[in-house]
């Protein structure tokens, strides 16, 4: 996470949608920057609204509009399995080294999936308790050019966004079964999503 005291502006960190490369660049810029334990540094919105933001407006001295990205929801999820196929899981109970992507998203559906699929949810971090989305600026990863400019107006400057801790490539296909149970089950992750920028 990342505050701007000038800027007024606060970047809530979702997981696996780029924040890390965001946070390389501009945290030397940052009045405050939130990077580690993850639980910090991908605080969601409805923490950061019960514990962060009364600090944050007092010493602002105002209230700081809050920016954050989503990613297409099978996206997400293929990050996530990728990342956690990675060689130095292997034996781990995180690893997907073992699992299909199918199997994969088919257990991220349930409501207690196991370690290997338990990734929380996009949607919910970017809203309140009373379920509404409690972001001014709402974007789509896949607007790199919109998140580019969005910054770049509001900070100033050229900003140049490299790739960080991406993920291991691999060709992913959901079966259209999987897909369809996946929109079942978490509609809101993709109600989000196309709330979102693009």
């Amino acid at each position: 996470m990342l505050v701007f005291s000038k800027e007024q502006l606060v970047i809530l960190a979702v997981p696996k949608t780029g924040t890390t490369a965001i946070s390389a660049v501009l945290a030397p810029r940052a009045s405050m920057v939130l990077r580690s334990p993850p639980a910090m540094k991908h605080t969601p919105m409805r923490r950061y609204h019960r514990f962060l933001r009364p600090f944050v407006e007092q010493s602002l001295g105002g209230t700081p509009e809050i920016m954050a990205i989503v990613r297409n929801p099978i996206d997400w999820l293929g990050s996530w399995y990728r990342y956690r196929s990675r060689e130095a899981l292997q034996g781990h109970e995180n690893s997907t080294i073992d699992v299909s992507f199918d199997d994969f998203v088919l257990e991220y559906c349930k409501g207690t999936p196991a370690p290997f699929a338990a990734l929380g949810s996009q949607s919910k971090f970017v809203r309140l308790n009373d379920g509404q989305i409690g972001v001014d600026h709402l974007f789509k990863y896949e607007a790199q050019d919109k998140i580019r400019m969005f910054l770049e107006d509001r900070l100033g400057g050229v900003i140049d966004l490299p790739r960080k801790n991406v993920s291991p490539r691999m060709e992913l296909a959901l079966s259209p079964e999987v897909s369809a149970r996946l929109h079942a089950k978490r509609p809101e992750e993709f109600e989000t999503w196309e709330q979102a920028q693009s």
